[in-house]
C-alpha cells in the first residue's frame, strides 16, 4: 500500500494508480476558509475535483475525523488525509478488435476511427466497441478517472463518422485533455478540423453557423436548434473547398471544411441541416435524400447512393501532450468511401468539338 505525503500547501502530490494510496496534505493559513473538495484537488496531481468529491461523500477523506460535506472550510494547521482506493474494474469486456492506432505512449493513445465503430458500449451496443477494442489492447496501463478502470474517452464521434479520436490512458492524461476539450481551442493548445460532403451551394466561401442547441423536444434521440436562449451555445466555422454541380442545382454538392468552437453531440450535422445544407448521406438530419439523389451526376449517383454513412471525417486532430506539454499534430486522409465519392463528382473532362472530330476521323 502506498503512502505519499505532502507538507506545504503549494505541494502538487501524485497518486499511486496500481494500488491504493494515503495522501497527506498540510494546510497553510493561505488556504483557511477553501472549500476542500477544491483545495484538494489543486494538492492532489491527476485527480480532477469530481473524483475527490466522491471520495469525501464515501469516507475516503479525514482531517482527525472523517469528513463527509465537500464544502467544508479547509482549517489551517490540520493534516488532511485522502484515501485513494485502487480503480475497480469496469465490468466491460475486452474484445480483440483491430484498431488503427496513429501514436501511442505511456499518457494517450490516437485512434482513426472507422465508420461503423460505437465509442462507448450504449442501450443496443453493449459490445463490438471502441472501448471493448481499448481495453483489450491497453490492459492494467488504462487510468482510473471516477474510480473505474476504464479507457479516458474525452470526445467522441458519432458511430458513422470517421477520423482521430484521443483517449487518455492516465488519469492525469485524462484530466489534461478534459480542460483543452473544455476551451475548445480558444487557449491555442486544441485544434480540430472536419471535411463534409454537404448538399447544395453555400451563399458564402466561408463563415460561421451559430446556434444554440437541445434535445428535440419531438424525438429525444435527436438534437435540434434550441428555441430562444435554451439549449447550449454552439458554434461552427466553414470554408468551401470545392462545389460539384449536379444536373440540376437540387443536385449540387459542397466540399466543406469545418472547424469546431464548441463540440456538442451532433453539432455539425444539425448545423449544416439548419441552414439548409444537410451531410450527404446523412439518415438522421439529411430529409430529401432520394429526392436529391436524382439529381447527382449519373457517375457519382453510384457512389452517392453505395454510400452507408454520413459524409463526415475527422480530418485534423492537434493538441498539447497533457503531460509533457509537446504540441502534437495527426492529419487523417479520407477513408475510401468518401474518396470515391469524391472522384467520382468530380466533373469528367470535356473533349473539344474538332478533337472529336479527329477520333471519329
Amino acid at each position: 500500500m502506498g503512502h505519499l505525503s505532502g507538507f506545504l500547501s503549494g505541494n502538487h502530490v501524485p497518486i499511486e494508480e496500481k494500488t491504493a494510496s494515503h495522501i497527506d496534505v498540510v494546510a497553510g493559513p493561505e488556504d483557511a476558509g477553501q472549500r476542500v473538495d477544491r483545495w484538494l484537488a489543486t494538492k492532489i496531481e491527476g485527480v480532477s475535483r469530481a473524483r475527490v468529491q466522491a471520495l469525501i461523500r464515501e469516507g475516503h477523506v479525514s482531517a482527525g475525523d472523517t469528513i463527509r460535506e465537500p464544502r467544508t472550510p479547509v482549517k489551517p494547521g490540520l493534516t488532511y488525509t485522502v484515501s485513494i482506493p485502487p480503480a475497480e474494474e469496469s465490468g466491460v469486456q475486452g474484445e480483440e478488435i483491430a484498431l488503427d492506432i496513429v501514436y501511442e505512449d505511456e499518457d494517450v493513445i490516437v485512434i482513426d476511427k472507422p465508420a461503423g465503430l460505437v465509442v462507448h458500449p450504449s442501450a443496443g451496443h453493449d459490445a463490438g466497441t471502441l472501448v471493448n477494442a481499448l481495453i483489450a489492447h491497453c490492459g492494467d496501463s488504462l487510468s482510473g478517472i471516477g474510480g473505474v478502470k476504464r479507457p479516458g474517452i474525452v470526445h467522441r464521434l458519432d458511430k458513422d463518422t470517421s477520423g482521430l479520436l484521443v483517449i487518455a490512458k492516465s488519469d492525469a492524461a485524462h484530466q489534461g485533455l478534459a480542460e483543452q476539450f473544455k476551451s475548445h481551442g480558444r487557449d491555442g493548445r486544441l485544434h480540430r478540423s472536419y471535411i463534409a460532403f454537404v448538399w447544395g451551394r453555400l451563399p458564402k466561401p466561408a463563415g460561421s453557423i451559430d446556434a444554440r442547441l437541445e434535445r428535440s423536444r419531438a424525438n429525444r434521440l435527436k438534437i435540434a436548434v434550441a428555441r430562444g436562449e435554451n439549449g447550449r451555445e454552439a458554434k461552427t466555422h466553414y470554408e468551401v473547398l470545392d462545389v460539384f454541380p449536379g444536373e440540376t442545382p437540387s443536385g449540387d454538392i459542397s466540399l466543406l471544411r469545418l472547424v469546431l468552437e464548441t463540440g456538442r453531440t451532433h453539432q455539425i450535422r444539425v448545423h449544416l441541416a439548419h441552414i439548409g445544407h444537410p451531410v450527404v448521406g446523412d439518415p438522421t438530419y439529411g430529409a430529401g435524400f432520394k429526392t436529391r439523389l436524382a439529381s447527382v451526376r449519373a457517375n457519382a449517383k453510384d457512389q452517392a447512393t453505395a454510400l452507408m454513412r454520413q459524409a463526415l471525417h475527422a480530418e485534423r486532430l492537434q493538441f498539447e501532450h497533457p503531460i509533457t506539454g509537446k504540441k502534437l499534430n495527426f492529419y487523417s486522409k479520407l477513408p475510401l468511401d468518401l474518396e470515391r465519392l469524391g472522384e467520382a463528382l468530380r466533373p469528367m473532362p470535356s473533349v473539344p468539338t474538332d478533337k472529336r472530330r479527329r477520333r471519329r476521323s
